[in-house]
């Protein structure tokens, strides 16, 4: 059974638990994705600070094994998440990942972040593997504002781009969202914050992800690169502006520290992947998409 939000605040860096010295781990076992967003570069590399960026892929065979490291260098882990580099529903991986912790740590949360392409056809398998959390990241609820952010989505093994793959993935988003949040999983929102392009309609898809039934709402603010690398970042004031908007109908967490899909310890405070996983990283502030 899913845990209560309460209980989320306390232990879940991303819902309220970092002011608790709550820690995580993030499982990078979703090597593959099926949109290619424009402001997104997922890699395997050990020095980036961003979503979507890991120092190497695990099977879902490793995880347990991982997290007994992380354990034991981290007591105050309480999350185990699953969040890339790729997406987590478009492999087989995550729920494997998800179905293997439950039976060895089954104290840990489970917390999964997807773009939500297939929330809704795989939303069944996603709520059997008892998952408390889930972030889908959603950046326009209008299609044409979202055919600015994406070049294409594959979707059933079809490239589908501008205005029709982008009206396919908001409604499976939003009918997942529906599906999930019905079954007692609690749901976060993730939106990069896109200057000249959906700025303007934070609000709007702040109150339509509220009424899918999401409870918390983060706001990511563009870091420029790939194809969107000639957008100047967000200012202050215009994330300031993004988040006051938002929260006219929904509650906005305010501390996201913008994990690799490879990172442990406590946000802010520690990291501890290099030792976990082995690798030396040698990270920089970079960010896109998660």
């Amino acid at each position: 059974m899913a845990r209560s939000f309460e209980a989320l605040e306390k232990n879940h860096p991303c819902f309220g638990g970092c002011r608790f010295n709550a820690g995580r781990i993030h499982l990078p076992v979703s090597p593959g994705c099926n949109i290619s967003c424009k402001f997104c570069d997922r890699t395997i590399n050990d020095v980036e600070q961003r979503p979507g960026v890991t120092s190497k892929v695990i099977s879902p065979d490793e995880a347990n094994t991982f997290i007994g490291r992380a354990l034991e260098l981290v007591p105050s882990i309480k999350v185990a998440g699953i969040a890339g580099p790729g997406d987590t529903l478009a492999t087989d991986y995550a729920f494997e990942t998800f179905r293997k912790i439950g039976k060895e740590h089954p104290e840990l949360l489970k917390c999964m972040s997807t773009n939500g392409l297939l929330l809704y056809e795989r939303a069944d398998e996603l709520i059997e593997t008892g998952i408390d959390t889930l972030t889908v990241t959603v950046n326009a609820v209008d299609p044409e504002i979202e055919a600015q952010l994406n070049d294409y989505i594959i979707y059933h093994g079809e490239r589908i781009e501008g205005v029709e793959g982008a009206k396919i993935l908001i409604e499976n988003q939003l009918k997942g969202i529906r599906k999930v949040a019905e079954a007692g999983v609690t749901i976060k929102i993730n939106t990069v914050l896109v200057p000249g392009v959906n700025d303007h309609h934070i609000e709007t898809i702040a109150k339509t992800v509220k009424d899918a039934g999401a409870i918390i709402y983060n706001i990511i603010p563009l870091i420029p690169q790939h194809k969107l690398n000639h957008i100047s970042k967000p200012t202050c004031e215009q994330i300031e502006k993004a988040r006051e908007d938002a929260e006219r109908h929904i509650k906005v967490f305010r501390h996201c520290a913008h994990c690799r899909a490879d990172a442990v310890g406590v946000p802010g405070l520690s990291e501890y992947s290099q030792l976990v996983y082995q690798n030396r990283l040698n990270v920089k502030n970079t960010f896109s998409h998660g």
